[in-house]
C-alpha cells in the first residue's frame, strides 16, 4: 500500500514515515503542498495523509483538489494543530474521510487508515 504525507513538520513526518514503513506501507513524504500535489498528479496513492497548514498549497486546496479536479475518491486524512471546529467541519466538506488532531498518535492512525482502506477493498 502507497502512502501520500504531507507534513511541514519535519519530525512528525519523518516519525510517522518510518512508523508507518515499519508497518509495511510504503510512504512518499513531502514538506511542501505543491510539491505533493505534483506528486498526487503522477502516482497512484492508496491513501493521502495531509496537514491542513501546509507552505505552497493546504490540506484543504489539495482535498478539493483531488476530489474536484481529480475526481478521485482515495482516502484523505487531515492533521491540523488547530482546535476550530469549523476547520474540521469545512475538511469533511471538502471531502476528508477522516480528521485528525495533532499531536497525532501513531496507534490511533493506523487503526483510521486500516479502517478507511478495508472499506475501499
Amino acid at each position: 500500500m502507497r502512502i501520500i504525507l504531507s507534513e511541514d513538520n519535519d519530525i512528525l513526518r519523518k516519525s510517522l514515515s518510518f512508523f508507518l514503513e515499519s508497518k509495511g506501507f510504503t510512504v512518499d513524504q513531502f514538506s511542501d503542498g505543491k510539491e505533493a500535489l505534483d506528486a498526487i498528479e503522477t502516482n497512484n496513492y492508496d491513501l493521502i495523509l495531509t496537514d491542513i497548514n501546509m507552505p505552497g498549497i493546504s490540506g484543504m486546496e489539495i482535498t478539493q483538489y483531488v476530489r474536484e479536479t481529480i475526481g478521485s475518491d482515495v482516502p484523505i486524512i487531515i492533521f491540523t494543530s488547530s482546535g476550530v471546529e469549523q476547520t474540521e467541519l469545512d475538511s469533511f466538506d471538502l471531502g476528508a474521510n477522516e480528521f485528525i488532531a495533532k499531536p497525532v498518535s501513531p496507534a490511533v492512525l493506523l487503526v483510521r487508515i486500516n479502517k478507511l482502506l478495508k472499506t475501499r477493498a
